[in-house]
């Protein structure tokens, strides 16, 4: 299969490459500092620089040709609550880039925090600290959510992977799901296994136009 990778160099991006190459795909990095990739050189890599991802035109010669796009421009792309939006315009440019390019298919990272509250979680969680992370980060969070409105409002084969906080631990493969929702007592989950569900969900018919809640 043949990829485009947005946030490539990110923590959950550059797991997205790693894993996908290893896999066999074809992948085109997408970056803005190719220095950042921390990828090594591979015959299926290929790195490309785009400095502005509202821009549609520029967006075309990445997505020309490809079988599927995974954005991993999600919660750990911007850590400043109050940074300018990225997921939200960068989003609107993908899709066009895409519909202009007749790419289908698009998989992309949000956080668990734009999704739905799970009553097993409990009262403390859900009245006192899911509250308290919301408005500290208040900012990157309706980010999100306006990148996954644009999302499901186009014709797309979409899907929007939700994980809890993320963590630089090993790949496991091993992890719960939710469609549709959050997982219950979901708390964290390794970066690489984010990266494994995205890639999983490119394949899979049945997360086509769903929201599916991840965590170890």
């Amino acid at each position: 299969m043949k990829l485009t990778v947005f946030g490539a160099s990110g923590g959950v991006g550059r797991e997205v490459v790693r894993q996908a190459l290893d896999a066999g795909h074809e992948v085109t990095a997408v970056v803005r500092d190719p220095g950042r990739l921390g990828v090594p050189a591979h015959p299926l890599l290929l790195i490309a620089t785009v400095a502005d991802l509202t821009d549609a035109d520029a967006l075309l010669p990445v997505l020309a040709g490809r079988d599927a796009v995974i954005s991993a421009l999600g919660a750990g792309t911007n850590k400043k609550a109050k940074a300018a939006p990225v997921t939200g315009p960068a989003a609107g440019a993908i899709l066009e880039a895409m519909g202009r390019t007749g790419v289908r298919r698009l998989v992309v990272v949000s956080a668990a925090p734009v999704g739905p509250d799970v009553p097993e979680d409990g009262v403390l969680t859900r009245t006192v600290l899911l509250p308290l992370l919301r408005r500290a980060l208040r900012d990157l969070y309706a980010d999100l959510a306006v990148m996954e409105a644009v999302i499901a409002a186009s014709d797309t084969e979409w899907t929007v992977i939700r994980p809890p906080r993320l963590l630089n631990k090993p790949h496991t493969g091993r992890y719960r799901r939710v469609f549709g929702g959050n997982v219950p007592g979901g708390r964290s989950i390794p970066r690489a296994d984010v990266a494994d569900a995205l890639l999983l969900a490119v394949a899979e018919p049945a997360y086509v136009r769903q929201t599916v809640g991840i965590s170890a």
